[in-house]
């Protein structure tokens, strides 16, 4: 098998990847986040899952602040190479809302339903 290159993957014009972040064992989603090429690299070579905030401008290791880590377990590349999937172990919630996901909000039949409060 060759070695991992993150320069293969298909970066978008801002040169971003989207990556999901999926709990290890339940296969719950957490999130969504960006990552560039470093921050794949980063997160490859530390184990602790980093993306890049597009609003500060800067790599962020998800739980740096908040105490609300992602180990990396697995990463995957999707079919097309624009996306990825990281399989992680979460520690605390992973949505800066304080949920344990992000997708906490549901449509249906037309309406908005919350399906969690914050922890």
């Amino acid at each position: 098998m060759p070695a991992f290159d993150p320069s293969s993957l298909c970066y978008d014009a801002k040169g971003l990847i989207p990556c999901i972040a999926q709990a290890d064992g339940t296969g719950e989603v957490l999130m969504m986040a960006w990552m560039n090429a470093d921050a794949v690299a980063r997160t490859l070579e530390t184990g602790r899952v980093t993306y890049w905030s597009r609003s500060r401008q800067a790599f962020w290791v998800k739980g740096e602040t908040s105490g609300h880590t992602q180990e990396l377990v697995d990463l995957r590349v999707d079919c097309d190479r624009d996306c990825l999937l990281a399989i992680v172990r979460q520690t605390g919630p992973a949505c800066h809302t304080n949920r344990r996901v992000c997708f906490y909000t549901s449509v249906t039949s037309g309406e908005e339903v919350e399906l969690m409060a914050p922890e």
